[in-house]
C-alpha cells in the first residue's frame, strides 16, 4: 500500500510553500526514477529509511528505491467553499481517496503575506473543518434510501448514511459519529472527508522552530478545550519557508544546517514519519543484486498478505519467507553470513511482520 496524505487550508498559511518544498524533494525523486507520472497537484516523495543504503552496501546494488508518500494538495480553501466560493472546492474530490487529512494552519506574522480567516490557528482549522462537514453532506444527500427488496447489507450501509447526515447536520465530524463495525465499513464508499484521520502542520516562522514544544502544546490545548481528539503527536511544527530552502540544499548542507539550528530531522521528515505512526504503518525490506527496497505496510500485516504487496498473486502462492531483522542482516554481512550465524528464519503463513524485517518470499507456481 502507499501512503497518501491531502493537504487542506486556508489561501497563505504556507500551504504553496510547504509544497513546494515537497516538490523539490519529488524532481530529485523523479530523476532517478523517470517513468513515474506526476500531476502539478499532486507531489510523489521518498520516505527517509537510512536503512536502505547500509543494505545497498551489503548486497552490492546501486539501486535503492525508497517507500513513498504521495501528497495532495487543494487550492486554498475558503469560508463557502461548499457552496462554491473560491478554487478550493473545485478539487475537493482529489483528496476524498487520500490516507490522511493534513491541516496546515498559520502560525507566523509577516505583513508581506496577506492575512487571511481569523488570525487565529484554532479558529482557521475549525473553518476548513466546517467547510469539510458541509461537502460531507452534499454527498450524503445525494444517497438514496434502497427500494424492493432490501439486502441486509443496502440496509446497514443506508442506516450509516442516516446516522453520519445526523451528526454532520449537528456539526460532528463523520470520525466521531458513533456507528457499528458493519455500519463503519458498509459507508466507506462513501468516502467521506471528515471520517479520515486528520494531522495538522502548525507553521511557524524560522525563527519560532526552538520553541516549537511550547506552541503546539499550546495549540493541542486549545483544541482539546473545543472537544476535538487531538494528541501532540498528531501535530508536527513547521517552518515552511525553512523547508523550502531546505530542500534546495545536498545532503552535507543539509546536515550541517540542521546541527547548527539544534535539529535533528527536518520539518518534512517529522511530518512522514508521524504520518505512519498515525495510521500505524512499518516497512519491511528487501535486498538482492537488483535493488534494495522498502516496502509499506500496516501494522500487523501477515507475511502472504505482506508478500502480495510485491505482487498480487504471491500471496495466493505463498510457500514460505525467509527472514532476518535488519540489525542481524547488518551484522552478518548479508543472507550468508546471517543463515551461517543461525539468524534467519523460516516463516509461514501466521508470521506477523515486524518493521524492518528483511524478507525474501518462497513463491509457488
Amino acid at each position: 500500500m502507499s501512503l497518501s496524505v491531502g493537504i487542506v487550508g486556508l489561501p497563505n498559511v504556507g500551504k504553496s510553500t510547504l509544497f513546494n518544498a515537497l516538490l523539490s524533494k519529488q524532481q530529485a525523486f523523479a530523476a532517478n526514477y523517470p517513468f513515474a507520472t506526476i500531476e502539478p497537484n499532486v507531489g510523489v516523495v521518498p520516505v527517509p529509511d537510512e536503512r536502505l543504503p547500509k543494505l545497498a552496501e551489503i548486497v552490492h546494488t546501486t539501486k535503492i528505491v525508497p517507500a513513498t508518500v504521495t501528497f495532495l494538495d487543494i487550492a486554498g480553501l475558503v469560508k463557502g467553499a461548499s457552496k462554491g466560493e473560491g478554487l478550493g472546492n473545485k478539487f475537493l474530490s482529489h483528496i476524498r481517496e487520500a490516507s490522511v487529512i493534513l491541516h496546515v494552519v498559520r502560525d507566523f506574522a509577516d505583513t508581506n503575506v496577506v492575512q487571511t480567516g481569523s488570525g487565529d490557528a484554532v479558529e482557521d482549522y475549525l473553518t476548513i473543518e466546517t467547510e469539510l462537514q458541509l461537502a460531507d453532506l452534499a454527498t450524503l444527500e445525494k444517497q438514496q434510501p434502497p427500494k424492493g427488496k432490501v439486502e441486509k447489507d443496502a440496509a446497514i450501509r443506508y442506516q450509516a448514511v442516516q446516522k453520519l447526515m445526523a451528526g454532520l447536520e449537528n456539526g460532528v465530524s463523520a470520525r466521531l459519529v458513533e456507528l457499528s463495525d458493519d455500519e463503519r465499513e458498509a459507508s466507506r464508499d462513501l468516502f467521506l472527508l471528515t471520517a479520515k484521520p486528520e494531522m495538522w502542520v502548525l507553521n511557524s516562522g524560522e525563527g519560532q522552530i526552538g520553541n516549537g514544544e511550547q506552541r503546539r502544546g499550546d495549540f493541542v490545548a486549545k483544541l482539546q478545550g473545543r472537544g476535538i481528539a487531538i494528541t501532540d503527536n498528531d501535530v508536527v511544527h513547521i517552518s515552511a519557508k525553512m523547508e523550502e530552502e531546505l530542500a534546495g540544499f545536498d545532503e552535507a548542507e543539509r546536515k550541517e544546517y540542521l546541527a547548527s539550528a539544534g535539529i535533528s530531522r527536518t520539518g518534512l521528515e517529522n511530518l512522514i514519519a508521524a504520518a505512519y505512526a498515525k495510521l500505524g504503518l512499518m516497512s519491511f525490506l528487501t535486498a538482492g543484486e537488483i535493488e534494495a527496497k522498502a516496502w509499506t505496510i500496516p501494522s500487523g500485516t501477515t507475511a502472504p498478505d505482506a508478500a502480495g504487496t510485491i505482487h498480487t498473486d504471491f500471496t495466493k502462492h505463498f510457500i514460505s519467507a525467509k527472514v532476518c531483522t535488519y540489525d542481524e542482516f547488518v551484522r552478518h554481512g548479508g543472507w550468508k553470513g546471517a543463515g551461517e550465524a543461525g539468524r534467519v528464519r523460516t516463516e509461514g503463513r501466521d508470521y506477523v511482520m515486524r518493521d524492518g524485517d528483511v524478507v525474501e518470499f518462497m513463491i509457488g507456481k
